[in-house]
Order: structure tokens, then C-alpha cells, then sequence
């Protein structure tokens, strides 16, 4: 069975339309108005602790890199530098582009701009490219951020890891908005007020970007781009590929129901620092507003509702990795996460609604 065509101008984009499936009523469940509005609250608490704590450990694990620089001994600094800067950036754009990280939004925009910068991702569209991956979530034709596709291409899977293809990705897009366009899938989901401010970025991370290369060039040393630009987020891209597969692979496509297409998985105290909590991915899902400190809360809230949590990542990749290989035969069949007798049941079909007029 051929790949279904995943792009955003393709013909199943006109299906998804079509279907209801685009801008539909998703899936929510009940928790009272009071609690809800708790769990709400923002604080610049928890985002400033973890905030300086971050950087306290890039200044920890890169001074360690540049003292034990031309032996072994800087390898497992720059491993850990490398995470920093490739992956739990992701988590610090994440959340911060939500908006929910701290009460303040400047600081929300300042560490949404650093952790951007660091993963490579240009802020203005990634804003918009993951305000449609939460209003159409694995929607075939609709959602720009579909990680794992069928039948899944698993080379590219494993060289996501390694930053091969994303941060190559990345710079050819920096070249073509630097020259003053978008594609044609950008032109779907970024509104044309927004353009210009991609083309500035871009023409400004590529200078940034070439800054590393330069300071290599002065000194004569590789050590500046240990630390900044390219390599970094090439070298510690792999956790954060780790954590996102995580989140909706080998799970439903083109339903309306987060509890069929995310998972929640159960981490240890390190890796939920990284990820900052977002293996609570079907409870920030459905209510995406909540901060990150606040989803264990959540997650204890919506329990009865939830399939089963993966006790831990092993679990959760066990189950990945079997239905990675059996959509390479059968690409329609999916992971069925099974609800309790407490959760309402499953209602793709009543949940999904005629699309605006357009």
C-alpha cells in the first residue's frame, strides 16, 4: 500500500476538509469550571527555578567540556551539554510558546526565542505550525508536525536522532525565507501579516549561525561550535527525539479523540526535567493551557478517564517500535489504547462537525 500523501496542499488535505475533520470539536473531559481554573493558574515560580537551574548546568557541563577539551574526559560534559542545548530546548519552546511557562509573557518570549534558536526552529512559524498541530492533531493533510508516518519510514526515523535530515532541513528553510518566501504548505497556516517577520528572522539566525564558524575560524580551535549553533543541535538532538516519538507514534490518525492519537508515559525525575513534564501528553492535548508544572494534577484529575499510563519509556518503545514494524505491512492498523469502565466512551464519529465555509 502506497504512503498516504502527508503534505499540507495534497489531496488529503481537501479529504480532511471534507470529512469534518479540520478546525472540529475535539474530545474533553468533564472537570468542573473552579478546578479547572486552578489548575489554570500560571506562576513565575516553577519556570524560574527550572530556568536558572538550566542555565546553571550548560555553565556546569560546558565549563567541564572546555577544561577537559582534547581528551576523552569531555566527552560525557559535552553528552550532557549537548542534551541541554539539542533537546530540552524543545520542551522550553514548547511550553513557552503555549504562553504557560511563567505568569510573566517577556520571559516566555525570551526563553521561547533562546530554546528556538537552540532547536533550530524559526519562531514564527513554528508558532503557527504547532497552533495547527494542537487545532488538528495527527489530521492527515492538516497537521505539519506528523513525526511518524505509514507506513513509517524508519531510516529517516533513526537519522532524525542524529540531526542528520532536520538541522540540513532547517538551514535550506532559513535560505528560502531569508530570500523573502514561503512554501507553499507555510502559506496554509502562517497568516500573511506574519511573513516579514520570518524573512528578518531568518536572515538574522543565519548570521548567528555563521558566527560559530567564524570564532572556529579565529582561534583555530572546534571548541566554539561545540557549543552554539549547528553541532550542538545535531549532537544533542537525540533525547529529544527519544521523548517525542513518545508522544503519538504507532497511534490513531485522523481522529478526534486525543485519547486514540497520544500517549502518557510515566518518567523519572531527570527525564521529566528535560521534557518538563510533557510525557503528560494526552492530558496537555485536551487541555493544552495548563502549565507544565501543574499536569501532574491534572493527570491525577483525569484519570478515570485516560487509557493507562506506560508504566516507563522501555514499555512505551516496546509498543512503538512493534507498531512501527507492523504498519511497514499493514499501515492501517493501529495501537488501540484501551479506556476503564469509568472513562466515556469513544465517539469519533458524533465528534466531528461540518467545516466552515470557506
Amino acid at each position: 500500500m502506497p504512503m498516504r500523501d502527508y503534505s499540507l496542499v495534497g489531496p488529503e488535505a481537501e479529504k480532511a476538509v471534507a470529512k469534518g475533520l479540520a478546525n472540529a470539536e475535539w474530545y474533553r473531559t468533564d472537570i468542573p469550571r473552579k478546578q479547572m481554573k486552578e489548575l489554570m493558574q500560571r506562576s513565575d515560580g516553577p519556570a524560574i527555578r527550572d530556568t536558572v537551574l538550566w542555565f546553571v548546568l550548560f555553565g556546569v557541563f560546558g565549563f567541564g567540556g572546555y577544561y577537559f577539551w582534547g581528551t576523552w574526559w569531555c566527552v560525557p560534559f559535552f553528552l550532557c551539554y549537548g542534551v541541554l542545548y539539542g533537546s530540552s530546548s524543545d520542551s522550553r519552546w514548547h511550553e513557552c510558546g503555549h504562553g504557560t511557562a511563567f505568569k510573566t509573557q517577556r520571559m516566555n518570549n525570551i526563553i521561547y526565542h533562546i530554546a528556538s534558536f537552540m532547536i533550530m526552529r524559526e519562531p514564527v512559524i513554528w508558532k503557527w505550525s504547532h497552533t495547527r498541530h494542537h487545532t488538528d492533531s495527527i489530521i492527515v493533510g492538516r497537521d505539519p508536525e506528523i513525526v511518524a508516518t505509514r507506513p513509517p519510514n524508519l531510516f529517516q526515523i533513526f537519522l532524525y536522532f542524529l540531526g542528520i535530515t532536520t538541522v540540513p532541513k532547517a538551514l535550506q528553510k532559513y535560505a528560502i525565507h531569508a530570500t523573502g518566501r514561503l512554501t507553499d504548505e507555510e502559506k496554509t497556516f502562517v497568516p500573511e501579516s506574519e511573513w516579514n517577520k520570518v524573512y528578518w528572522t531568518a536572515r538574522l539566525y543565519l548570521v548567528l549561525h555563521a558566527l560559530p564558524f567564524a570564532l572556529a575560524l579565529y582561534f583555530g580551535s572546534w571548541l566554539p561550535l561545540m557549543y552554539f549553533g549547528i553541532l550542538p543541535s545535531m549532537y544533542g538532538a537525540w533525547m529529544g527525539v527519544f521523548f517525542g516519538l513518545t508522544q503519538h507514534a504507532g497511534l490513531a490518525e485522523d481522529v478526534l479523540d486525543h485519547r486514540l492519537n497520544s500517549r502518557t508515559v510515566y518518567m523519572n525525575p531527570i527525564f521529566r526535567y528535560v521534557y518538563w513534564n510533557m510525557n503528560y501528553h494526552v492530558e496537555h492535548h485536551i487541555f493544552p493551557m495548563v502549565p507544565y508544572h501543574a499536569l501532574p494534577k491534572l493527570h491525577a484529575v483525569m484519570g478515570p478517564d485516560l487509557p493507562k499510563p506506560y508504566p516507563n519509556t522501555i514499555v512505551a518503545y516496546r509498543d512503538i517500535i512493534g507498531a512501527l514494524l507492523r504498519q511497514l505491512k499493514d499501515p492501517t492498523w493501529t495501537i488501540k489504547p484501551e479506556l476503564p469502565g469509568s472513562a466515556r466512551p469513544y465517539q469519533p464519529s458524533a465528534q466531528a462537525v461540518p467545516a466552515p465555509a470557506e
